[in-house]
């Protein structure tokens, strides 16, 4: 694979010759973001996203979600799912009660219904970040009430109220690339480049944030994959996900299951596991520091093992050729 590695990114000339030393700190093959707020304090957890990257999982209370089609639309089993994720290793847990497709609006006071109970009970068994996966600034407030510590919008600021919620209350606020309005259609969405147009749409909209008040230490930013895209979109925004990364704020990949991946590989949802963890750690590669996934078991392990190589983190254990023979080949 060919990463990109954007000219304006500190510590990265894409005119190095080949008989450069290379610089040792820096992982082979891997873009390096020249982040502006790397450590982030979040509730009570703090990432360092020079070294780490954060799982987020995925929990949906809504009869008509995207991937689980209201598996964990009950409040015990999105609760349950909740807990499950945090103990197979989610460092984050994203609670929504709306889904992004197209559909009748649902009223504030029946997604506050769905998703306030989530959050009180994750919150009150575990210090995870959680995100409240909204676009309504009361359900937002309700949200941070209940003891979430991220405001996760997925309109790109449709709505000019959500930023100032996350700003009073100095919260973290994830933006978005959309195009559509919250809940409504865009039939064969046309980009000329669509990195350098998402690229120029999350400047512009992080800009706005910071108008309204939200310190740029508290701003993450998400592409979009597949949302108002198509799969050839969203393939390229992976291949270039380092010009995304190079506007210095940590970038939240949100690949998993998606129909991108299904349509490169003729794959139904069930089935779209791999591509959705080969997408992930494309996106690791390319400067994502935050991955929102749906097989959290699969997704640590593939996370874990990419910081691994990276560096960035110890073997849980050593016990192959360190001593005078293989534990697996003892002789008899």
């Amino acid at each position: 694979m060919s990463l990109s590695r954007p000219a304006s990114a500190a510590g990265n000339s894409v005119n190095a010759s080949v008989n450069d030393d290379p610089d040792p700190d820096q992982p082979a093959g891997a873009y390096e973001p020249p982040l502006l707020h790397p450590i982030r304090q979040i509730g009570e957890r703090t990432l360092d996203f020079r070294r780490q990257v954060a799982l987020m999982a995925i929990i949906n209370r809504t009869p008509d979600s995207f991937y689980d089609a209201g598996r964990t639309f009950a409040l015990d089993a999105a609760v349950g799912a909740a807990v499950q994720a945090v103990h197979d290793g989610a460092d984050w847990v994203d609670i929504g009660g709306v889904p992004f497709a197209p559909g009748p609006a649902l009223a504030a006071a029946e997604e506050i219904a769905r998703v306030i109970p989530v959050i009180q009970a994750v919150r009150a068994s575990s210090d995870v970040i959680i995100s409240a996966d909204t676009f309504l600034p009361s359900v937002a407030e309700a949200a941070i009430a209940a003891g979430a510590t991220v405001i996760n919008d997925t309109t790109g600021l449709a709505n000019p109220d959500l930023a100032r919620v996350a700003a009073d209350a100095g919260v973290h606020l994830v933006i978005t690339h959309s195009l559509a309005a919250p809940r409504t259609a865009y039939p064969r969405p046309q980009y000329g480049d669509v990195v350098a147009e998402v690229a120029e749409f999350l400047r512009r909209r992080v800009g706005y944030a910071q108008d309204l008040g939200v310190s740029p230490e508290k701003i993450i930013i998400d592409p979009g994959h597949d949302l108002n895209k198509n799969t050839l979109h969203s393939l390229e925004l992976t291949r270039r996900l380092a010009e995304i990364a190079a506007l210095g704020y940590p970038v939240l990949a949100a690949v998993s299951n998606k129909d991108f991946v299904g349509e490169t590989l003729d794959a139904a949802k069930p089935d779209r596991v791999e591509g959705s963890l080969a997408a992930g750690v494309a996106s690791i590669m390319n400067g994502a520091r935050i991955l929102r996934m749906h097989n959290v078991p699969a997704a640590s392990r593939a996370i874990r093992m990419t910081e691994a190589i990276l560096g960035w983190r110890a073997p849980a254990y050593l016990r192959h050729n360190m001593g005078e023979f293989n534990e697996t080949a003892v002789p008899a």
